[in-house]
């Protein structure tokens, strides 16, 4: 069946850099839309960034625009988050998904999801 794997959650400074990843298998990978999504305590999952299948075209959410940046490797496939300039309010469970198509901002209409890393920023 299909899996989602992420990696690459941890503690880090405000300002600093992490790296996620998720690896996916049994997917059709150029056929999906990729996604990261987050979710802070007590709040409901926010979009963060998508990729399209090609990868020729990415989005973002207002709020991580120009410090995440979002990329995949079709030959691996894998999707990749980096995050710069990392702020106390980007902590959260990080979760990949997939969905078939395109991509869309309400999580429920994704297709497939990784059980989550956490991504924890210090003031």
């Amino acid at each position: 069946q299909v899996q989602l794997v992420e990696s690459g959650g941890g503690l880090v400074q405000a300002g600093g850099s992490l790296r996620l990843s998720c690896a996916a298998s049994a997917l059709p990978f150029s056929n999906y839309f990729m996604g990261w999504f987050r979710q802070a305590p007590g709040k409901e999952p926010e979009f963060a960034a998508a990729i399209s299948g090609n990868g020729g075209s990415t989005y973002y959410a207002d709020s991580v625009k120009g410090r995440f940046t979002i990329s995949r490797d079709s030959a691996k496939n894998t999707v990749i988050l980096q995050m710069n300039s990392l702020k106390p309010e980007d902590t959260a469970v990080y979760y990949c998904a997939a969905r078939l198509f395109y991509y869309s901002v309400y999580h429920t209409n994704w297709n497939y999801w990784g059980q989550g890393t956490q991504v924890t920023v210090s003031a």
